[in-house]
């Protein structure tokens, strides 16, 4: 028997834009929790596993971006599954042409970590992803924040990634010349090398990963200073496109959330309805779009920017 399928279009548009995906031939739909950036408490599990039995078909999925999906939830039950959760503080949503949920590594719980990850991924939902979350966007725009150059995060293959840094501080005047240097036996990319029995650090090939901060014994290399490297315009889907890192690294993280608004605010204004930040940056050319990012112009003219009526017909298609 052909079961006859009630929800209209219409219905499915409105509920897509709360974070309720159709579960493709069915009246049910897949609710997307934002879980602001991977990390749930334990209440918030039970919560969400309760949830899912009494008003989905008890099975919960993680998506690519760090979000729970509860799946089989009918079109009349949306509502009460959204009252359920929002007991231990949970929302659903993350779709649209517009700022999505924030993909964040473990940062300093992991060895190689070199940011509070986690604490900087939870600034950005504020401030952005709540903040932003009536601007509409050409298209959808990414944001990941990775803790060290490891880059599990994939940062340049999102419209923006921001990853800690730590800049090796030489003092050459400390280098003892040692035969078996230990800043090159640390160096896991090999920018450090030996010549003519001096430390030489090869600023062009080193990635910052601060793996050698302390490792020498006679301190010429005591400390680090911590910074965030940006990459703009990476998109991963039917179309590749690889993020290209910023000209500079940026010592202060208010410096670097800044970058962030101004991309924000950049891709508003130049970005073309239903066009990925990618392809605004190819058509523009990356060192004219980089130099009006790195200017200030842009942030005197956030409002006007945030008041144009633009994109509103909307432009994420998938």
């Amino acid at each position: 028997m052909i079961t006859q399928l009630k929800v209209t279009p219409e219905d499915e548009k409105r509920v897509k834009a709360m974070g309720f995906l159709r579960n493709k031939g069915t009246d049910c739909f897949s609710g997307r929790i934002i879980t602001v950036n991977g990390k749930i408490t334990a209440a918030q599990n039970k919560c969400l596993s309760e949830a899912s039995e009494l008003y989905g078909n008890g099975i919960v999925t993680l998506t690519t971006r760090l979000t729970f999906e509860c799946q089989g939830i009918h079109y009349d039950n949306i509502e009460k599954f959204q009252q359920y959760i929002a007991k231990e503080g949970l929302v659903t949503g993350g779709t649209g042409s517009k700022v999505r949920p924030v993909v964040s590594c473990k940062g300093t719980t992991c060895q190689y970590g070199l940011i509070d990850t986690f604490a900087l991924s939870e600034e950005i939902h504020e401030r952005f992803f709540n903040g932003y979350s009536t601007v509409k966007l050409p298209h959808k725009f990414k944001i990941a924040v990775g803790g060290c150059p490891n880059n599990c995060v994939k940062p340049d293959l999102n419209d923006i990634g921001i990853i800690g840094q730590r800049i090796p501080n030489y003092d050459s005047d400390n280098c003892n010349g040692c035969k078996k240097c230990s800043i090159v036996s640390a160096c896991p990319i090999k920018a450090a090398t030996l010549e003519d029995g001096i430390l030489e650090i090869d600023k062009d090939r080193c990635n910052n990963c601060g793996r050698c901060i302390g490792k020498c014994p006679f301190d010429c290399i005591e400390d680090g200073t911590p910074g965030y490297k940006i990459y703009i315009g990476g998109r991963w889907g039917k179309s590749i496109s690889h993020g290209i890192p910023l000209s500079k690294i940026f010592t202060s993280k208010e410096e670097a959330l800044n970058i962030l608004e101004k991309l924000i605010l950049l891709y508003r204004e130049k970005g073309q309805t239903g066009e990925r930040l990618a392809q605004t940056i190819e058509r523009i050319g990356f060192d004219a779009f980089e130099k009006e990012l790195l200017s200030n112009d842009i942030l005197e003219r956030k409002q006007e920017i945030l008041d144009a009526k633009l994109h509103l017909v909307g432009g994420a298609t998938c």
